[in-house]
Formats: structure tokens, sequence, C-alpha cells
């Protein structure tokens, strides 16, 4: 899609028309962003997350889900938390005054916002249910074999 915009950009000014416009610009940008954001609650699911694996992944099942567990309780349930926090208010009056891009023939700018807020929101949940997951490991509950499955491509290279 970028490329497409060049070219299109580079044509239009070679033949004195106008082929593109910001808003398909900004709609390129939209859709990395969409694609970052709502897969950040994927990545978590499916434990590909970054970790320091060097001294993560020879450390036996109990140690690494007590890692995760305050882990998440310590930085990403409150990075979670703070972000809802300031990404509603802002995605909501966004919306409700029709913010435009500053750009011209820019794309309204609330589902941009509420799509980052909505993506704080789906990481918290997802947050939420690796801890239960993780509770349950730890307190002998859980399925030790299926945490340590979601962790066997932990490699050092």
């Amino acid at each position: 899609m970028g490329f497409v915009n060049v070219i299109l950009r580079y044509t239009g000014a070679i033949v004195g028309q106008r082929l593109t416009s910001n808003a398909i610009i900004e709609a390129q940008l939209w859709l990395y962003a969409s694609i970052f954001l709502l897969g950040f609650a994927y990545v978590l699911k499916h434990q590909i997350n970054v970790r320091v694996d060097f001294w993560y992944v020879h450390k036996p099942v109990n140690r690494r889900a007590w890692i995760d567990f305050w882990g998440n309780w310590i930085a990403l349930v409150p990075f979670c938390m703070v972000g809802m926090w300031v990404s509603f208010p802002q995605a909501i009056q966004s919306i409700r005054v029709g913010e435009i891009s500053a750009d011209a023939d820019g794309l309204p700018q609330g589902p941009i916002k509420m799509l980052l807020a909505v993506s704080f929101l789906l990481l918290f949940l997802q947050a939420l249910s690796e801890q239960i997951k993780l509770y349950a490991v730890l307190t002998g509950r859980g399925d030790k074999v299926h945490y340590e499955e979601a962790q066997e491509h932990l490699r050092i290279e």
C-alpha cells in the first residue's frame, strides 16, 4: 500500500494530476497500527512476548511461573490500567467533538484513538486470564505440562 502510494504520488507529479491523498496515507498508518495494537493480546496469549530468555529459559516451571506472575502484576497490569485511564477519555472526547486530522483530506481521529483504548482493554483482559492460569499453576491446580508447552519455543541463540 505504501509503495503504491509513492508510485501514485510521483506519477501524479509527472502527469500534473493528484492521484493520491493524505487519507490514503493515514489509512495505511491505521492499518499498521491496527495490526500491532490488536496483536499485543495475541502475543501475550501465545507466550511469544519478549523476555530475558538467557536466565529465564533454564529455570524450573514453578520459578518461571512466579516470575511471570509477579512481573505481570508489577508491570503489565498497571501499564494496561494507566493506558485505559488515559486513552478512553481521549477517544470519547475525540469522537464527541468530531476531531479530524490536521492534514488536508485527513481522516477522523476518533476511531484510531478508540482502537488504542480497546487494545489496552484487550491486553488487560488477556493479562488477567494469564494471571488466573499462572495462579492455577502455582497452587498446583493448573496444568504445568501445558504451561511448559506454551513456553517450548523459548531458546537461546
